[in-house]
């Protein structure tokens, strides 16, 4: 009878896991387009509260065409088993904008070796959007922004200017 219990115990804890692991990566499909031309392409990106800032992979970058931009400093960054990153230093960044649900920015991402990851928006992006994610279905909605965020920053502006008009 402990067999039992313990074999069902062990599924039951088998199967957390697997749930646990699960929660940790959560993707969405965003539109990025580049500064210079304005084409877009679509693409998946992880969503890291892991990560502190906001990559984009070498290969994927080049593969796409994107002007790449010369960093004032390296940076040195870290994987996430504390490893430096197979590309060394990052010594670039690209200038993108991002559309995600009518949702509208421009932002940096620094370059470097992701693997199979095409792009990775780290906990600073997370909590700008403040985004709303449904942990069942997976589903994530821009519903709310800090003023921090392009978009809020530029409504509160346009607030000013009209009552600095009347």
């Amino acid at each position: 009878m402990n067999k039992g219990l313990e074999s069902d115990n062990t599924e039951g804890v088998r199967d957390l896991r697997q749930t646990l692991q699960s929660l940790k990566e959560v993707w969405m499909n965003i539109g990025l387009e580049r500064v210079d031309n304005h084409e877009g392409i679509s693409v998946k990106v992880l969503l890291d509260n892991g990560a502190m800032g906001m990559f984009a992979d070498r290969k994927f970058i080049e593969k796409n065409g994107f002007k790449l931009e010369k960093l004032e400093r390296l940076v040195r960054i870290q994987n996430v088993n504390r490893t430096g990153n197979s590309g060394g230093l990052v010594t670039h960044e690209i200038e993108v904008n991002v559309y995600y649900q009518g949702h509208v920015e421009r932002i940096k991402l620094d370059v470097c070796n992701l693997g199979k990851t095409e792009v990775i928006l780290g906990i600073l992006w997370l909590a700008i959007h403040n985004l709303e994610i449904n942990w069942e279905t997976r589903e994530v909605k821009m519903t709310r922004y800090l003023m921090l965020c392009g978009k809020n920053r530029e409504k509160k502006e346009k607030r000013e200017l009209r009552k600095r008009r009347e």
